[in-house]
This record gives structure tokens, C-alpha cells and sequence, in this order.
């Protein structure tokens, strides 16, 4: 099936290198990171769960958690966690699901026939606490994902969840971001008293508003 934005993330129980899970009921209230990788004991996904794990604290300040996908069984991926942790120096604390079944990968469209007929490709989902997808990124086998992407990503969508702005090219937290056009200008001016910089009348930017 494909995912959408906007579609409640299918839920799925699994077995994981931290215990057998419901995806919804783990997720909770929290924001998540669903994300897949071809296989294990292999070079890339070694240094993307790495660098997943080194961001540990950055992902639980914005209160996501984290869970990654491989279609090799739990016993491969405890030996591969050990791999991981010595040789990107690190910890792994989130889990990784062990989906020989492919029940996942299927429910989430991760396999690409025209890629591979028996792995999947570098997917990444992120879901809110409503438990709707609001970021789905591909990547081939052979590309590692960008992680401080990901982070800017999850950034914008909670920021933009909670106030009528919208983020521009190349955005960081504490830029100024765009006030969206479905608001006037005499709203926005009452809206965020920072101030605004009108560009366009449909351009007008103001400093970030969650911002002391």
C-alpha cells in the first residue's frame, strides 16, 4: 500500500531488539521516526543507526522516538547492535524490529521491486502524535540518509503545527520563518507581535514565534 501524507501510520506488533511492541501504544503521545534499512552487517545502515543513536538527546528533546526496520531476524540484528556500538562509538537504545515476515516493510511500501525484489530501500516516516505521517523520504540502498535533516524536518512540523507560519529554504531553528497566507496582515500583526517584514503581500516574514 502507498502512504500518504496526512494517513494514520498503519499499526503493527513486532518483535524488537527491546521487546515484542504495538507501534501506536509505544509511540504514545510522543512524535515518531520510522525508518528502514536493507539489511544488516551492512556499511551504511551501520553508520545511520549509529549516528541515530549519537542523537539521542537532540531526539528526545523534541520528544520523538525512534524505531528502525530490517527484514534479518532479532538474533542477526543483537549481533549487528554490538557491531554498531564499537565501531561507530556509541550506544543503540532504541529498537530495531526483526520483520522476517516483511509484514511491515509491506505495510509501509518499503520494498521497490524495480530496486530490489528482497530488500528494502532507505524509508524514513515521520508521525505525529495523532499518529498521521507527516514527512515520508526515500533514499536508494547506496545513500545514506542526513540526519541533521531530519532533525531540521521535525523542527518545522512541530513549529508549524502549534502557530500559522510556514518555514522557508534552508531553514534552522531560530531563523525567522514565513507567516502563512491564510492569515491578513492586520491578523498577523496582532498574531506575532515581534513584527512583521512584508516582502509581498503573500511574503511576509516574522521572527520565530516560540523564540523568548
Amino acid at each position: 500500500m502507498t502512504i500518504r501524507l496526512g494517513d494514520i501510520a498503519p499499526n503493527f506488533t513486532a518483535k524488537t531488539t527491546e521487546g515484542e511492541i504495538d507501534f501506536h501504544q509505544y509511540l504514545g503521545d510522543s512524535w515518531g521516526i520510522l525508518f528502514s534499512h536493507p539489511a544488516d552487517y551492512t556499511p551504511v545502515c551501520t553508520t545511520e543507526l549509529g549516528k541515530t543513536a549519537q542523537l539521542k538527546d537532540e531526539f528526545a528533546k523534541r520528544n520523538v522516538k525512534v524505531l528502525a526496520v530490517s527484514v534479518d531476524p532479532l538474533d542477526k540484528h543483537e549481533g549487528w547492535v554490538k557491531d554498531i556500538n564499537e565501531t561507530q562509538h556509541t550506544t543503540v537504545t532504541f529498537p530495531i524490529i526483526a520483520d522476517v515476515d516483511r509484514n511491515v516493510a509491506t505495510l509501509y511500501d518499503m520494498i521497490h521491486p524495480n530496486a530490489s525484489e528482497t530488500f528494502t530501500v532507505r524509508s524514513l516516516f515521520v508521525i505525529g502524535p495523532d499518529k498521521k505521517v507527516k514527512l515520508s523520504i526515500t533514499y536508494p540502498a547506496s545513500t545514506g540518509r542526513n540526519f541533521v535533516e531530519v532533525l531540521r524536518v521535525i523542527d518545522s512540523l512541530q513549529l508549524t503545527a502549534k502557530y500559522s507560519v510556514a518555514t522557508p529554504a534552508d531553514w534552522k531553528h531560530g531563523e525567522d520563518v514565513i507567516v502563512v497566507p491564510a492569515v491578513s496582515t492586520a491578523d498577523a500583526e496582532k498574531k506575532f507581535p515581534k513584527g512583521l517584514k512584508i516582502v509581498k503581500p503573500y511574503l511576509r516574514y516574522t521572527p520565530q514565534p516560540d523564540l523568548q
